[in-house]
């Protein structure tokens, strides 16, 4: 990626493969664990979704939108090639929580929140 040219399925299945046996590891040990991840296309969230423990979170934007503040991070590998692969790759998921992202950060954790019935008096462990 850092030289420009997007991951293929056969680049991601070793990333693919690492985060489904974190995730197992993390359910064993009863962990609560928020991943972030670019996992495109339903095959991937099939793979990562290794019980019903598990639950996905789409952020949603334009390719505009997350062109524009792709643009405002400086030092960041990702070109405009890589964002509009990422985007050709994309397969929205019609089965998770979908949150736009042209809101503040405040307001789409609090709404992640009380999507998935977590309160604000949780401690973080």
């Amino acid at each position: 990626m850092r030289l420009g040219i997007p991951l293929g399925d056969a680049d991601r299945n070793p990333w693919l493969d690492s985060l489904n046996h974190a995730i197992r590891q993390w359910i064993a040990e009863q962990k609560n664990v928020i991943l972030a991840c670019s996992a495109l296309k339903n095959s991937y969230r099939e793979r990562l979704s290794v019980g019903t423990d598990v639950k996905f979170v789409y952020l949603k934007g334009s390719y505009e939108l997350v062109y524009k503040r792709l643009q405002l991070r400086h030092g960041h590998f990702a070109s405009e090639k890589i964002l509009a692969g990422q985007f050709a790759d994309l397969e929205e998921p019609d089965d998770t929580i979908t949150l736009e992202i042209d809101q503040p950060v405040e307001a789409i954790v609090a709404e992640i929140k009380r999507k998935l019935g977590l309160d604000d008096t949780r401690s973080a462990s």
